[in-house]
């Protein structure tokens, strides 16, 4: 049987909040807003969670995003993987997305993708520093990656073939 990626006696947060950020679960209620946000920083955001990934597809439909919405929302119910939307403070705004996943190193706990709209990418290093910190206090994760960004591609690429 695998190890459980977070303890059972571990309350995954729903929502967190800062004076710039409103993270809230990643799921098909906040579908239209995602998919404006997405779309309209489509092509920065190749490559987002490594080099050669499809995703987002220029040509990706609403329909496609509410699927997978919805897949991150059932991974976030039976606690395989945790997706957040991230708004702005005053929560009018959808300004990207946070995706904290089982590693796929040993050396890790968690694998963390996040990303940020083209119109709000001046908030970028901000909502990394957020996303680190919170996840150091509030989460039970002593070894966390962010693939990309605190480990380079080329790094993490060995990392996984050492596996």
């Amino acid at each position: 049987m695998q190890k459980s990626f977070i303890p059972n006696s571990f309350e995954v947060p729903r929502f967190f909040e800062t004076t710039d950020f409103h993270f809230r679960v990643l799921e098909d209620a906040v579908a239209e807003l995602d998919y404006e946000a997405v779309m309209s920083s489509q092509k920065r955001l190749k490559g987002i969670f490594g080099p050669g990934t499809e995703w987002p597809k220029s040509n990706m439909t609403i329909e496609e995003n509410i699927a997978s919405l919805k897949v991150h929302k059932q991974e976030f119910e039976s606690r395989e993987a945790f997706a957040y939307s991230v708004f702005s403070g005053s929560k009018g705004k959808c300004l990207g997305s946070i995706y904290i996943d089982p590693s796929q190193s040993p050396s890790y706990d968690c694998d963390v993708y996040l990303w940020v709209r083209d119109d709000s990418v001046t908030l970028d290093k901000e909502l990394y520093q957020t996303v680190l910190n919170w996840l150091q206090e509030h989460w039970p994760f002593s070894q966390i990656a962010f693939p990309g960004r605190s480990i380079t591609w080329e790094e993490w690429a060995k990392e996984l073939t050492a596996v």
